[in-house]
């Protein structure tokens, strides 16, 4: 008897076969995209709810792109010299666009675009200015710009929208305290009229009253440096201010500008804000790492949302001022920025809270057993106490999960419940939380090992050995089970050959299960039954042993004749014997070819050796030397297993061949 080593695919086979595969499934929030804008500058950004469009200016190559709420490209505005500030109607009809380096006919000017079409519908000019920033308070349409012939002073003109003829006013601000063009901000229908100037060692802001159809200073301070962003709430009472110093996004009344709270992050420096209409706020900061953008509340000063927007080598952020709402808060959109790279973020339902649900379950169990399942619901904003978890079982008998009921979020988000599965092996469950209007969707998972009753299978034949080519009939018996009757037997020859399934089916009421296979080598047959929702998976083995084929023929005798009760070849003396093998072929197999000689009544040996097969099988050996007279040989041919250069077959012997020398 010899041993082999198998392939591993039977292996493979008997482990995955048996086990369900399982994984969470966690739901989630609409997924977020993004796309490359195709632009080398970023000024502006205004969402339109209406049209579902994003407005993006791109000064650099003065144009406006527009796209929709997924970021794929619509049309672009050309033509608008290092367009700036964008703003949008009240009714998101028309878009305004500061142009400051308008050439020729096209001039500086403020550009009406229609919103439906992305075509001009007007053209405002500013005369020797150059239009920012713009802002839509108190019934006028008002810019800041600066001055083309004194670059070191700014103010604040308006658009009359009301008159036929759209006057254009400047110099609204008679004490001239701006040094550039100051970045302007008012909420929807609002009077109050809030600047700011930007990129300054100080920070300069100014409130003006525009009820009256001018613009009156109320109030004037200067906060920390380098303003990059600001956002009035849409109250019109505060207003938001981005800037590299403070670190923080802070909030100045717009009565008298004293401070009202601030968004703190320690990531990076401040540089963008956006109010959304319900006071929803959200504050970003230049991070290269962590949180680039937090999402806040209306009222709240802790984030219910949070985002890395800078990629994982530390490279890109959050462009400057390059945030902007959805006016129905399902999306926010945010600009960033990689080595002249901008990139539109969508990210949707922002001021949702990420919930995570966490499940442990016992790592094993008994069948029909109580067992308990624990868990908790974990999110920055607390999920209600009395919230529903779907509770979905997975197991044998329900691959796709079934629901079973629900679990109840205690107030510290805990939850617990009890189920005595009915189905053994591998058992999943599944705890889902549908979400509700401050949290999105999530679930959780965890499975336990339920036991299984142990069965019996037998597998006939086993150490038993065959002529080569002899199609065997195995037979397998399969004891007690619950609903699956059924049995596959596989193959796996020595070598290397694949493993393969040679017959699967239903055994019969004596529970025998049989298949037929034609034997070439040493096979190792398996019988396997793949379990049940009671029954464990059971595998049984019978290895069997396949002879090869061997036969040998002599050649070069004057004549054969049988003597001695044998069929002998008779050469002359100076002949030499030619012993031609046929062996079932095999990469690098020999022949041991063995020779004896009668003496005295008894055969005795004459020696042996190893002959290389060639690729069909043959061997050709000549029986060279003084060949004697008067004795009887004989030569038969053989396979050993282990020593004929390898092992997948049972040692072998050929037919002795008889012959003798004369004169």
């Amino acid at each position: 008897m010899h041993r082999r080593t198998l392939s591993t695919a039977l292996a493979v086979a008997l482990t995955f076969g048996s086990v369900a595969l399982t994984t969470g499934v966690a739901g989630t929030a609409m997924a977020d995209d993004q796309r490359d804008l195709g632009i080398v500058s970023f000024g502006d950004i205004v969402v339109d709810g209406v049209h579902q469009r994003v407005f993006v200016s791109d000064p650099a190559s003065d144009r406006i792109v527009v796209t929709d709420y997924k970021g794929n490209f619509v049309r672009e505005v050309s033509g608008l010299g290092g367009v700036k500030g964008l703003e949008l109607s009240a009714d998101s009809g028309t878009l305004y666009a500061a142009v400051p380096d308008g050439v020729g006919d096209t001039g500086d000017a403020i550009f009406a675009i229609d919103t439906a079409t992305a075509t001009e519908s007007a053209r405002y000019a500013t005369g020797d200015v150059d239009p920012r920033s713009v802002a839509l308070a108190g019934g006028k349409l008002w810019f800041g710009y600066g001055s083309i012939t004194d670059g070191g002073t700014g103010n604040i003109g308006s658009v009359d929208l009301t008159d036929p003829e759209h006057k254009v006013t400047l110099d609204a601000d008679t004490s001239q305290p701006w040094t550039s063009a100051p970045v302007l901000d008012a909420a929807p229908g609002s009077s109050t009229l809030v600047a700011g100037l930007p990129g300054a060692t100080s920070t300069e802001l100014g409130v003006y009253d525009v009820s009256s159809g001018t613009a009156t200073a109320t109030v004037r301070t200067t906060v920390g440096g380098r303003l990059r962003d600001l956002a009035v709430t849409a109250d019109g009472t505060r207003v938001v201010v981005a800037a590299q110093d403070q670190f923080s996004q802070v909030v100045y009344k717009t009565s008298d500008l004293t401070t009202a709270g601030k968004y703190t992050n320690s990531q990076g420096y401040a540089n963008a804000v956006a109010v959304a209409p319900d006071g929803s706020v959200a504050a970003g900061n230049d991070t290269r790492y962590g949180q680039g953008l937090n999402v806040y509340k209306p009222g709240g000063t802790t984030s219910v949302r949070d985002y890395t927007l800078s990629r994982s080598d530390g490279t890109g952020g959050l462009a400057d001022a390059g945030l902007g709402w959805a006016p129905d808060r399902s999306r926010l959109f945010a600009l960033t920025a990689l080595n002249g790279t901008y990139e539109l973020r969508i990210l949707n339902t922002p001021t949702k809270a990420v919930t995570s649900v966490s499940v442990t379950a016992p790592t094993k169990s008994t069948r029909a057993k109580k067992l308990t399942v624990k868990g908790k619901v974990t999110s920055k904003v607390a999920v209600p106490a009395g919230a529903k978890l779907t509770i979905t079982r997975k197991d044998l008998e329900n691959p796709n999960g079934r629901k079973i009921g629900t679990a109840t979020v205690a107030s510290n988000g805990t939850f617990s419940f009890t189920n005595s599965p009915p189905v053994g092996g591998k058992v999943t469950y599944t705890l889902s939380y549908a979400g509700d209007a401050d949290h999105l969707a999530s679930s959780g998972s965890d499975a336990v090992e339920v036991s299984r009753a142990a069965t019996t299978i037998r597998l006939s034949n086993n150490k038993k050995t065959y002529d080569y080519a002899k199609s065997v009939k195995f037979t397998a018996h399969l004891g007690k089970t619950y609903k699956n009757r059924k049995v596959e037997i596989w193959a796996d020859p020595y070598g290397s050959a694949p493993n393969k399934l040679v017959k699967a089916g239903t055994v019969n009421k004596n529970g025998d299960f049989s298949a037929t296979y034609k034997l070439t080598r040493d096979t190792r047959l398996t019988a396997r039954f793949t379990g049940d929702a009671r029954y464990a998976p059971k595998s049984v083995a019978s290895t069997v042993y396949t002879k090869v084929k061997v036969s040998t023929t002599i050649s070069r005798q004057y004549k054969n004749k049988k003597v001695y009760g044998q069929t002998y070849a008779y050469f002359h003396q100076a002949t030499n014997p030619l012993f031609t093998t046929s062996m079932t072929a095999y990469p690098n197999r020999e022949q041991r070819l063995q020779i004896e000689f009668f003496y005295d009544g008894v055969w005795y040996d004459g020696g042996s050796q190893y002959f290389a097969l060639d690729s069909a099988g043959i061997s050709r050996v000549e029986l060279g030397g003084v060949h004697d007279i008067g004795y009887r040989f004989r030569i038969r041919s053989s396979y050993i297993d282990g020593t004929s250069g390898d092992n997948v077959n049972a040692t072998t012997h050929g037919a002795w061949k008889y012959f003798i020398f004369t004169t």
